[in-house]
Parts: C-alpha cells; sequence; structure tokens
C-alpha cells in the first residue's frame, strides 16, 4: 500500500552546480549525496517536510537521465511513491493495465528496493515505487 510520496526526482546536469540554488535560494541542506551505478547517476537528497527531493546527475552518456535531459532538458523526471509491499504495488499495478518498466525491484538511492511504471500509462508523469530495504 502506498503510503506517501517519497520524493520526487529532478533531473540536473551538474549536482554540483544545482547545489546552490537548494542551499543558499531555499535554505535546504543537502543530506547526502550518492553514486548508482545501477542507474548510472550520482543523486543528492534534501527533505522538505516528509518528502524528499532527489537531484539525479547522468554519470554516463547513455544512462536514463542523459537521455531525458536531452530531450526535454532539465526540470522533474518522477515521483516516487513509498509503499511496505513493493512486489504486491507492482502487482496490483500490472493487474489493473499499468505498463511495467521494472517487473522485479532493483537497488536504487538511499539503501530502497525501486521500480517504475511507464510514463505512457501513468499520463506523462514516470512513476516510481519505493520501500526501505529490510
Amino acid at each position: 500500500m502506498i503510503s506517501k510520496i517519497d520524493h520526487l526526482g529532478i533531473a540536473v546536469r551538474s549536482i554540483d552546480e544545482a547545489l546552490a540554488y537548494y542551499q543558499s535560494v531555499l535554505g535546504l541542506t543537502c543530506e547526502g549525496r550518492e553514486e548508482v551505478p545501477s542507474q548510472m547517476v550520482k543523486t543528492a537528497f534534501f527533505a522538505v517536510g516528509e518528502v524528499h527531493i532527489e537531484l539525479l546527475e547522468p554519470t554516463s552518456d547513455d544512462s536514463p537521465i542523459a537521455k531525458f535531459l536531452v530531450k526535454n532538458g532539465p526540470g522533474i523526471h518522477h515521483i516516487a511513491y513509498a509503499t511496505d509491499d513493493i512486489h504486491g504495488q507492482l502487482s496490483q499495478a500490472k493487474e489493473s493495465g499499468a505498463r511495467l518498466i521494472h517487473e522485479i525491484p532493483f537497488e536504487g538511492a538511499g539503501d530502497k528496493l525501486v521500480a517504475f511504471l511507464h510514463p505512457k500509462c501513468s499520463f506523462g508523469v514516470l512513476t516510481e515505487f519505493c520501500q526501505a530495504k529490510h
């Protein structure tokens, strides 16, 4: 079951450049940075209440984030929903006719299991399910 919006993923060309905006202009504190080799990205997280902002910088020209940046430029990449049962959430989505990008969750940033739904089935919004690893 979905419990909350976990984070908003924002594609940036450079986390180092974007940090100035999030720290100076918005007054947020970076909670941590991490590289996720499976997705060819570097991430940085900022808490805003219970929701996080995840900055995503590509580490390879053929990463999904690099392709997004070429097509759309910097901006909101995805919305992530926290769940306590990612496998059940994926099954429910599939049974309801949603197009899954990942049928099997994989390790994502922040020590979480993640999986995505295709934006063509979710009104143009790339949807992520995430669950804390136990």
